[in-house]
């Protein structure tokens, strides 16, 4: 009689882990980026340039 190897699934819960972890990699390099102030900025009034020509 012939011998059935059976094997078992490889678990899925450390891929999941992986995406995340790419996932929060990508968000932080990306999108998190946009969010950072640098300390040495300079806050401006609003200013409006208007140009007067005599007649």
């Amino acid at each position: 009689m012939a011998e059935i190897k059976i094997e078992k699934k490889r678990p899925v819960w450390p891929w999941i882990v992986v995406l995340l972890l790419i996932a929060g990699l990508v968000y932080y390099v990306f999108l998190k980026d946009d969010q950072v102030q640098n300390g040495n900025t300079v806050e401006m009034e609003n200013t409006i340039a208007t140009d007067t020509i005599a007649e």
